[in-house]
């Protein structure tokens, strides 16, 4: 079969696992987002005895393949299930997606808590103090000074975090999750044409592309929200008129 019509014939599919693609990625991306701030905080703070039980699973997820952890979510809750039933989580941990999804969330978790913190280490002592100097809050030094900075630092660095995510979803598949590479075999094992492979990758690297533009228009504004903020002001100094 001609490539042009494997991708006339089954692009309603292609574009179903595409957007499973992207739902995955982004709803793991955003919960992920949504916990390393404070988690970097914690890493950078608390004390020792605190940090413990964060950097081991930091140390678990960044240690152990991807496709292990997703295993051990979705083959491993059904060791569990009497509990989770009893607990009502059975028809969470039984939906493919779910765990997929949750096993995104917290591997990218892991790796943007790291990423971040090394941003919050990377903002100027100087700066922090001269909020403590004109009188800010703790939390409004954070909210006004350090997150901003710090995320402006580690942003390059979250963008190939997310990219990395998006490409590692592929592995949800072999749950039975029908994302892009999903649909691919579904196509493949019907038409035994290897072209369909190659519009998969060409709709991977269509996704990144345009990602990374996206990515770096945000990093641009960002770039220019904190220059901005960070430009000295003009102060008008009154001149005394002088005496006869």
């Amino acid at each position: 079969m001609n490539p042009i019509d494997v991708l006339i014939q089954y692009w309603p599919r292609l574009l179903d696992g595409t957007l499973m693609t992207i739902k995955l990625t982004l709803l793991g991306a955003l919960i992920a987002a949504f916990f390393s701030p404070a988690f970097a905080l914690i890493r950078v703070q608390a004390p020792t005895m605190v940090q413990a039980p964060l950097r081991l699973y930091i140390s678990f997820m960044r240690g152990t393949p991807i496709l292990a952890q997703l295993f051990l979510i979705y083959y491993g809750s059904g060791q569990f299930r009497p509990f989770l039933t009893e607990w009502g989580l059975w028809n969470f941990f039984r939906d493919p997606f779910n765990c997929a999804l949750l096993t995104f969330a917290l591997n990218s978790t892991a790796y943007q808590t790291e990423i971040l913190r090394g941003g919050i280490m990377g903002v100027n002592r100087g700066e922090i103090e001269a909020a403590k100097a004109i009188g800010m809050s703790r939390l409004t030094t954070l909210r006004r000074v350090v997150y901003p900075h710090a995320y402006r630092i580690a942003w390059p660095a979250l963008g190939n975090e997310v990219i990395l995510l998006m490409k590692a979803s592929a592995l949800a598949s072999v749950v039975t999750v029908f994302d892009i590479m999903g649909r691919t075999r579904q196509v493949f094992s019907k038409t035994f044409d290897f072209s369909v492979y190659l519009w998969a990758a060409v709709i991977y690297l269509c996704i990144t592309a345009i990602f990374v533009l996206i990515w770096r228009q945000a990093e641009r504004r960002l770039s220019r929200h904190i220059e901005a903020h960070n430009k000295p002001r003009a102060t008008t100094v009154p001149v005394k008129e002088a005496q006869g």
